[in-house]
């Protein structure tokens, strides 16, 4: 299980992603579509063209992992401004996400707190 604190954030790749590409290939549009470090230890996300397959990339320092996952049905990734070609999602997201719950019907509540 890769371990998702509160440092760690996770990158959505928006847009459609071939799949076939695995440790280098996923690291190198990492580097040069995003402007990022892969080794950083942040989550990078790829889908499909359908939405119906996912692939994780993932450094934890002593290597780097990438997970697959092919999912029942057909989902849409949620509509949020995006730059440089990947959007910042929550860990729930995340989580609904590998779900296979559709984010684009799925919204956050506002935040309630006591008045002191």
């Amino acid at each position: 299980m890769m371990p998702i604190g509160p440092a760690t954030r996770i990158f959505l790749a928006a847009g459609a992603t071939d799949l076939r590409k695995s440790f280098e290939g996923l690291s190198d549009l990492v580097t040069h579509h995003f402007q990022a470090d892969p080794l950083s230890g942040h989550l990078y996300v790829f889908t499909n063209r359908k939405h119906n397959r996912i692939k994780m990339l993932y450094a934890d320092g002593t290597g780097v992992w990438v997970c697959a996952k092919r999912l029942c049905g057909q989902g849409t990734l949620p509509a949020q401004d995006h730059r440089g070609g990947c959007l910042q999602i929550l860990a729930a997201e995340l989580t609904l996400l590998l779900s296979g719950i559709d984010l684009e019907k799925t919204s956050t509540r506002a935040w309630w707190r006591k008045a002191a």
